[in-house]
C-alpha cells in the first residue's frame, strides 16, 4: 500500500503545497512529509482529516493507495484488469 504517494498525488493535484495541506489539516510539514513518504503512519484520526480535506472518502484513498503486492497471488490478474478502470471512474467523481 503506498498511502504516503496517493496523499501526495492528491494534494499536488488539488494545488496544495504541504505547508498549506499541513495547516489545514492541523499537522507539522514536516510530519505531512514523513506520511507522504512513507516513514510515519498516521492514526485513523488523521488519516480521516487528510481525506476530508482533500475531500475523497476515506475508503476510496485506501482503495487508490492499493499495490498490486497488497493483493493475493491468485487475485492479481484481475485486480490489474479491473483496477484501472475503477481508478478512472473515481478520478473522474472526484476530480483528482
Amino acid at each position: 500500500m503506498n498511502l504516503g504517494n496517493t496523499i501526495k498525488d492528491i494534494r499536488k493535484h488539488k494545488s496544495y503545497t504541504q505547508t498549506e495541506f499541513a495547516l489545514e489539516c492541523g499537522i507539522t510539514q514536516t510530519y505531512l512529509s514523513q506520511i507522504e513518504n512513507n516513514q510515519k503512519e498516521p492514526n485513523l484520526s488523521v488519516l480521516k482529516t487528510i481525506a476530508e480535506k482533500l475531500a475523497i472518502p476515506l475508503p476510496i484513498l485506501f482503495f487508490l493507495s492499493i499495490t498490486e503486492e497488497d493483493v493475493q497471488p491468485g487475485k492479481r490478474e484481475i485486480f490489474n484488469v479491473i483496477s484501472p478502470t475503477v481508478k478512472n471512474i473515481i478520478n473522474e467523481i472526484f476530480a483528482i
